[in-house]
């Protein structure tokens, strides 16, 4: 285990739950992700971590969402876009192929936000390295409510997420009492039919 994957699991724990990565995965996303990642999926396979607070996911199944979702966006044609990981909440962490760790989606805000990257060719293992290590559980939570979520509902199975019941967008509330177990792909195909995403507005660092 390298120093910078080492720091993440001593922030977050050992993996709570884990599936293991097929070859053919790895085969597709060759020379298009860095080979630090391929490499992480290999030794560490997709995982939750801290009982489900954040998620280590494969691209595929969110493929046709990020298409849907940034197509009208004037960034879209500029690089080719692959959700890495997510938290509980669907929270989407977007890596482009050129940009490297370049998109944050909240999904439940509907709202996005763009990170400037100048990293390219092999830096961009290097910049999978600094992703996992400056990852914070903190950053990782929305309203303070996985804790609440998790004693109300349980331990979220690797297909799920915490989403508000009605989304936000159909007049919901950030509220414990709002928030159910659902179907993370099925949630985020939902939550990408009811409007558009909105630019959350920070500094591009």
């Amino acid at each position: 285990m390298d120093e910078d994957y080492g720091f993440f699991i001593k922030n977050f724990g050992p993996a709570t739950t884990r599936e293991e990565v097929p070859e053919s995965s790895v085969d597709r996303y060759r020379n298009r992700l860095p080979n630090q990642l391929l490499q992480y999926w290999n030794e560490y396979g997709w995982c939750g971590f801290m009982d489900g607070l954040f998620w280590t996911v494969n691209p595929q199944a969110y493929e046709d969402i990020i298409d849907h979702w940034l197509a009208d966006k004037e960034f879209y044609s500029q690089d080719t876009y692959h959700v890495i990981a997510r938290n509980a909440f669907g929270l989407l962490y977007v890596w482009g192929e050129k940009s490297g760790y370049c998109l944050t989606i909240s999904s439940s805000l509907g709202h996005y936000s763009r990170r400037a990257s100048k990293l390219k060719g092999d830096n961009l293992d290097f910049g999978v390295r600094v992703f996992f290590s400056s990852m914070n559980p903190e950053y990782n939570d929305f309203g303070d409510l996985f804790i609440p979520s998790l004693k109300r509902l349980g331990k979220l199975r690797a297909d799920e997420m915490y989403g508000l019941v009605p989304a936000l967008a159909l007049g919901g509330s950030i509220d414990i009492e709002k928030v159910a177990i659902v179907k993370t792909i099925e949630h985020l195909e939902f939550l990408s039919q009811l409007s558009p995403l909105t630019d959350w507005g920070f500094p591009k660092i």
